[in-house]
């Protein structure tokens, strides 16, 4: 009886260490998700600070169809 109550703490203690390690590693993934969707934000802002001149040129620039 009391080997099976120390290989039950033992199993216990085991699974607390096991959580506590992925819960370290779920909480670093999520701050790595979250700097990569604000690069990911960061350049789609760039990107639409270069394309809107370049479309508002080009519209201008064409000729209607009827031409």
């Amino acid at each position: 009886m009391q080997d099976e109550l120390i290989e039950l703490q033992s199993k216990l203690a085991f699974q607390e260490q096991t959580l506590a390690e992925l819960n370290d590693a779920l909480v670093s993934q999520q701050q790595q998700i979250d700097r990569l969707q604000a690069q990911i934000k960061l350049y789609e802002d760039r990107l639409n600070e270069v394309e809107a001149p370049l479309m508002a040129g080009s519209e201008q620039d064409e000729k209607p169809p009827h031409y």
